[in-house]
């Protein structure tokens, strides 16, 4: 696997293939020329695939999309907009929490672990999963893309209904690749702003992400997620 990282199980009949290419294998050996010459890639190995870790296939219900690991140092751990203990919350995920206290009531957590969201079945997936440090997306178009793309796909290729939580233009370009996600899906797909500080206000924030997730969830028989951190 690239960067050394197992692939989970339940994703490996997904991923093996992809895995194979000449493209992941060249993103394997860019990783290991680029920690060869020093150069701090977050986050470390061993948590490069903590969303598949963290979320089987099978348990799926909501994918969020981001786009590349935080590029600050203790701050990236494989999941999507998630910081582990101790770190700042970041802003993005400050006005994540904001939703969440506007759509559902929850008070706004003091850290910015997500743990608890993957595990219940929110698959919290960058299109990149590393970066160097201080450069955000000096990792895109090294090959992590076509992996995640895999991800993205198998999800939505599944019988039981997901929600996609398409947050930002790139989100929505990445989504609107895969077969499944187009108009007649049996998928619920939110698109919205991303809720970084420079386009929250055009529409991030009161898009109810949250409820409507678990109300569609609840629909179809599948449980509703418990947002709380």
């Amino acid at each position: 696997m690239a960067g050394s990282d197992a692939v989970p199980e339940s994703w490996r009949e997904v991923l093996d293939p992809v895995l194979a290419s000449a493209k992941s294998r060249a993103l394997g050996g860019f990783l290991t020329a680029e920690e060869a010459a020093g150069k701090r890639i977050y986050p470390p190995r061993g948590t490069r695939l903590a969303a598949l870790d963290l979320t089987p296939l099978d348990a799926v219900k909501v994918v969020i999309l981001g786009q590349d690991p935080y590029h600050g140092t203790g701050q990236a751990h494989g999941l999507s907009f998630s910081v582990q203990d101790g770190v700042k919350v970041p802003p993005s995920l400050v006005n994540i929490y904001k939703e969440l206290e506007s759509d559902l009531g929850l008070p706004r957590p003091a850290h910015g672990n997500l743990t608890n969201w993957a595990r219940q079945g929110v698959l919290l997936l960058n299109a990149a999963l590393t970066v160097e440090d201080g450069k955000p997306a000096s990792h895109q178009g090294k090959g992590w893309e076509e992996i995640t793309d895999a991800v993205v796909a198998a999800v939505a290729a599944r019988a039981e209904p997901c929600v996609f939580m398409l947050w930002g233009s790139h989100a929505r370009k990445k989504a609107a690749s895969v077969s499944g996600l187009g108009a007649g899906t049996h998928h619920l797909v939110l698109t919205a702003p991303h809720p970084s500080p420079l386009s929250a206000h055009t529409g991030w924030f009161g898009c109810r992400h949250f409820s409507k997730a678990n109300a569609f969830l609840e629909a179809q028989g599948r449980g509703a997620v418990d947002w709380r951190l």
